[in-house]
């Protein structure tokens, strides 16, 4: 069951005399108004919290607990998540344009129709997660490991996959021009999925 932000206010106070201490008055200003601009919620616990459609354009995100959160539609356009965990989060849909998740772990997040153009994606744990139909136009990817991961008719135009772990990843129909993918080769299997493996 998911938290709502009015729930999160204490498991999010015990934290915030942490080493990655975020401002408690920004977390109470997304409680109230679902919207935090610029934020600062670095290191906070928002496991599970119901987030959808929540504006934190440009937030500090920074190594926060995102694990099952609900972002639906959310806007995360330039907002730094970098080591921040989203393992099973729901982003469908969500603006993460610009977006710094490097080292992230995305492992299992849905990330359906996400806008990820341009996002940083260096280092990330997207092992298994569902980017059907996502925009991940101009992203650098390199050295992600996307094993398994649903990339049907996603966008991967000039995406940097230099490194890129994409074993098993199901790559139909998805937009594969000027992208970077040197270190690998791209195969089709016999299922019609395509994988990447340095032997086949």
């Amino acid at each position: 069951m998911k938290r709502t932000l009015i729930g999160l206010t204490l498991a999010v106070s015990l934290t915030a005399g942490g080493a990655s201490a975020f401002d408690p008055a920004d977390l109470q200003k997304l409680k109230a108004t679902g919207s935090c601009a610029k934020c600062d919620l670095s290191g906070a616990d928002l496991s599970g919290a119901d987030l959808s459609g929540a504006f934190l354009m440009d937030a500090d995100l920074t190594g926060a607990n995102l694990e099952g959160a609900d972002l639906f539609e959310a806007n995360l356009m330039d907002a730094n998540l970098e080591g921040a965990n989203l393992d099973g989060a729901n982003l469908e849909g969500a603006d993460l344009r610009y977006a710094n998740l490097m080292g992230a772990n995305l492992s299992g997040a849905n990330l359906m129709g996400a806008n990820l153009a341009r996002a940083n994606l260096k280092d990330a744990n997207l092992v298994g997660a569902d980017l059907q139909r996502a925009d991940l136009s101009a992203a650098f990817l390199k050295d992600a490991d996307l094993t398994g991961a649903n990339l049907e008719g996603a966008d991967l135009k000039y995406a940097d996959l230099f490194g890129a772990n994409l074993r098993d990843a199901n790559l139909t129909e998805a937009n594969l021009v000027f992208n970077n993918i040197e270190s690998a080769m791209l195969c089709r299997t016999t299922s019609g999925r395509y994988v990447i493996d340095r032997d086949c």
